[in-house]
């Protein structure tokens, strides 16, 4: 059975439909409940419970919802409010991790990512390798991807690419509550640094989840639609826009394969290579911006290893090389969309 298969049958036996927020908070809810080393700890996760004024039962759960609950469950101990600091509580949460516990830490936007980017490159992603092993870091970080929420430039990037460049960093990009529960799990179970890129515009998409705990394997990338003219790469919520086009590509006769990365590092280049060999094209859909971006790898990557599959040059639909818009309208058009997607497929099969 192929990786593929297996995330299929898995899926199936989830009877339930729930949001993409619930799955992440009832991932970190049984992981906690099934061992004692996790914590969590970030701005407002347990929603004001560290004021004095303000009490444990009072507590809401966070800017998005998806740590509500687990303060009055598992306390101040394991649920920590912490100072609007990025760098100290990165910080902490890493050491934490290389002493024992398995630490859980929200960065609210991956925005922020500069205030503690050297807690980030120069401690979680080397520790192991400077200790000849002998030092663990089973430390997660959440943090937010995505725009279209009129949020403006400093709340709406999606940086994944930064932290598939540095050795040592890993990196998640659920699609759907079912791969945001099974590859938060598998996170938070890894005995080395992981990132999980949470994409604000999937919080409310419903599907099906297995109410039980389960683990989908870092590393690996699905195939969520099959096709022969074309292969269609999709990161987190670009998936879906890979999907749409596809549907309306097919009533044009056009074949479009749809694959959903899942993971930015490692990223699986077998899965993609296999892919292209099937349909001689490949367009990677991203919503960062082009320059050193997930899609420029890709297509790199691609062009190396199966140049002779190829019949039309690797190609990249992505963000423009600007910071995100504030105005609601310059911003719908910032982001990579369904239309311009299915042109640059004719495009490619001079259609």
């Amino acid at each position: 059975m192929t990786t593929t298969d297996q995330l299929a049958s898995l899926q199936t036996s989830g009877s339930r439909e729930v949001q993409f927020r619930e799955a992440v908070n009832e991932c970190l809810r049984q992981e906690m409940e099934r061992d004692d080393s996790v914590i969590i700890m970030g701005e407002e996760i347990a929603g004001g419970a560290g004021r004095e004024d303000q009490g444990v039962e009072d507590a809401w759960g966070g800017p998005f919802r998806t740590t509500v609950g687990l303060i009055q469950q598992f306390g101040k101990d394991r649920v920590l409010d912490t100072p609007l600091s990025e760098a100290a509580f990165i910080g902490a949460a890493i050491g934490a991790s290389s002493t024992g516990l398995r630490a859980v830490a929200e960065l609210m936007f991956v925005d922020f990512i500069g205030v503690c980017m050297d807690q980030l490159v120069n401690n979680a992603a080397k520790m192991r390798y400077m200790f000849g092993g002998q030092v663990k870091v089973p430390f997660t970080m959440m943090t937010r991807i995505g725009a279209g929420f009129g949020a403006a430039a400093q709340h709406s990037e999606s940086y994944y690419s930064i932290f598939s460049h540095f050795p040592g960093l890993k990196g998640v990009v659920p699609s759907d509550a079912y791969t945001a529960k099974g590859l938060l799990t598998a996170c938070i179970r890894d005995d080395d640094p992981v990132v999980f890129f949470e994409h604000k515009g999937l919080y409310g998409m419903s599907g099906p989840v297995p109410e039980e705990p389960y683990v989908l394997p870092l590393g690996k990338a699905r195939t969520v639609r099959e096709g022969t003219d074309i292969t269609l790469v999709g990161i987190s919520k670009m998936t879906w826009v890979c999907t749409a086009a596809a549907e309306e590509l097919a009533k044009e006769g056009i074949s479009a394969e749809v694959i959903d990365l899942l993971s930015v590092s490692p990223i699986d280049y077998d899965h993609i290579n296999q892919s292209v060999q099937k349909t001689h094209r490949l367009l990677v859909v991203d919503e960062d911006t082009p320059i050193c971006s997930m899609a420029s790898e890709i297509c790199s990557r691609v062009a190396e290893e199966v140049f002779d599959y190829l019949d039309a040059p690797p190609s990249r639909v992505t963000a423009p090389h600007t910071p995100v818009p504030y105005s609601r309208a310059m911003e719908n058009e910032y982001m990579p969309n369904e239309p311009r997607v299915i042109a640059t497929v004719k495009k490619l099969l001079n259609r």
